[in-house]
């Protein structure tokens, strides 16, 4: 059935009812019937019982000693339930019976049988019980007693009535209650279709509203609203993001096209040519790098699990890889690496998340230390989890900028730094790397003495 999800509820609602209802009236009607029926046999055997001493058995003939006195009592008496009584032998031939049957007989079971059972008797229902008549533990013959049935069973055809349209008028009177109470569950749920409907990207501050009652529909309400809230995060971000990707990217572009078309505005010799022609490569370069840098984030940003096949390697031997990687700027900066691998013999990461760690920050260490100055390295292992602490002595970070050193392209008091090279992604893609394999980076800074990186992995289980 294609029904909507309010009739959907109503009609559980509806065979839950009339299931339980048919199995309620079912056990009521059927009790009834059973107890009605067990009064009856019940009075049946009591009559049976009292006129069994009344009987006298005479060689074949069985017939009833007080017979005359039956007679009379039925002349003077009138009988509400009149009980019938009949006298067999064991071939099924009548021998005797109450005045009251007149000319009417009842039925005779075949040999054997004894118990109670339904008849009729001038086509009307009766009720009859068949006894054996024994005498020195030999069946003589066989008592029949009998008595109306129609009262009883105009009892349990009312019941039975009475439970049939009771039955329809409260499965009526249910569909209806089910359908109100239905639309009323439901109702919050359409606010939120209603509301999912109005929201567009350009409407992400609308908000479900959420019911009183501490229940499902307010859990539904509570998540979807924080649903919104990630929604309209992640394109806030997106649109920065985009907003400061271009600017970054508009900028070497602006630059380059500057200094070509002032290039060629008039000849110059061979080594103007050359440092026009080598800015202009260092601001691709620059330009490669960002993009790299953007592509790398958009990865990190759609992957959900880690790279695949890549393997566990030590830390130590990552860190010598990166400071490797940045000596000609150490060189250059003559600056003093120093290293404490002691107690770093079970350290070890995940090789690609971790070399994206450690290079960046390690870089970021390197491009804002002052010249001449230390760098201190040390790894140290713990029972769960591996820490690589950097420390350098450079010019810091405000502690009003430490909240937002992992945003893109952010960058701490940039116009003091724009002799270094830098597009503020580093840490962002630090973070991101940290975050998919369970890492954390904590970070402390002086401004104007140095920057403090701890790097927290978990150990290889």
């Amino acid at each position: 059935m294609n029904l909507n999800f309010k009739n959907r509820i109503t009609y559980h609602y509806i065979v839950a009812t009339a299931t339980l209802m048919a199995l309620v009236f079912g056990a009521i009607f059927f009790t009834v019937k059973n107890t009605v029926l067990e009064n009856l046999d019940s009075d049946l055997s009591y009559e049976a019982t009292k006129h069994t001493g009344e009987i006298v058995i005479n060689g074949e003939r069985i017939y009833f000693a007080n017979k005359a006195e039956w007679e009379e009592r039925e002349h003077r008496e009138s009988e509400v339930n009149p009980v019938f009584i009949q006298l067999m032998d064991k071939q099924g031939n009548l021998m005797d019976k109450s005045p009251n049957l007149k000319l009417d007989k009842l039925s005779f079971k075949p040999i054997e049988f004894e118990g109670h059972f339904n008849t009729k008797l001038n086509q009307k229902n009766i009720r009859q019980i068949q006894l054996p008549i024994e005498r020195k533990g030999k069946i003589k013959g066989y008592m029949l007693a009998a008595m109306s049935y129609e009262s009883a069973l105009s009892v349990i055809s009312k019941l039975r009535n009475v439970l049939l349209v009771s039955y329809f008028i409260v499965l009526i009177g249910v569909y209806f209650v089910s359908r109100f109470l239905a639309g009323r569950s439901i109702k919050p749920v359409r606010e939120i279709s209603n509301t999912i409907t109005r929201i567009t990207r350009n409407n992400l501050n609308e908000r479900v509203s959420t019911p009183q009652n501490q229940d499902e529909i307010h859990e539904l309400s509570t998540n979807f609203n924080a649903l919104l809230e990630r929604i309209e995060n992640a394109i806030e971000r997106e649109k920065q993001f985009t907003s400061d990707a271009s600017h970054e990217l508009r900028t070497p572009l602006a630059t380059l096209r500057g200094t070509l078309e002032v290039l060629i505005r008039r000849p110059r010799n061979q080594a103007e040519y050359e440092e026009k022609i080598r800015y202009s490569l260092n601001e691709i370069d620059r330009m490669t790098s960002t993009l790299e840098q953007l592509l790398l984030l958009a990865r990190l940003d759609n992957s959900n699990h880690h790279i695949k096949h890549d393997e566990w390697t030590s830390l130590p031997k990552l860190i010598d890889e990166s400071i490797s990687k940045f000596k000609d700027i150490i060189k250059e900066k003559n600056l003093k690496i120093n290293t404490d691998f002691t107690y770093s013999d079970k350290a070890y990461g995940l090789y690609y998340y971790s070399k994206i760690i450690i290079d960046n920050v390690l870089g970021n260490a390197i491009k804002y230390s002052n010249a001449n100055s230390n760098i201190n390295i040390g790894i140290k292992t713990l029972k769960d989890k591996i820490i690589c602490k950097i420390t350098d002595e450079g010019i810091g970070i405000k502690e009003e900028d430490l909240n937002r050193i992992y945003d893109s392209f952010f960058r701490s008091d940039p116009l003091n730094h724009k002799k270094m090279a830098g597009n503020g992604l580093g840490l962002s893609i630090a973070k991101k790397c940290a975050d998919a394999i369970g890492a954390k980076i904590e970070m402390e800074s002086n401004f104007g003495y140095g920057t403090t990186v701890n790097i927290i992995f978990l150990s290889q289980s």
